[in-house]
């Protein structure tokens, strides 16, 4: 998965939270692109990449449990 397919997934994420968790969330999200954009170390990114995406599976899968 490169950057912007992860950005798109991780906002579509952030859909299926409730209203307030979404704003947060996206907000987030955004503040955390804008930090790691030139990010040169390759292997960082795909650390950041897998880390994301596991964090977003996690806080979704506890606001459905709910």
């Amino acid at each position: 998965m490169r950057s912007l397919q992860l950005y798109r997934f991780l906002l579509r994420e952030c859909e299926k939270l409730p209203p307030d968790a979404c704003k947060h969330y996206k907000f987030s999200i955004k503040q955390s692109f804008k930090q790691h954009r030139f990010e040169p170390d390759s292997n960082r990114v795909k650390e950041i990449i897998t880390k994301s995406i596991e964090d977003a599976k996690w806080v979704v899968n506890k606001y459905t449990k709910k």
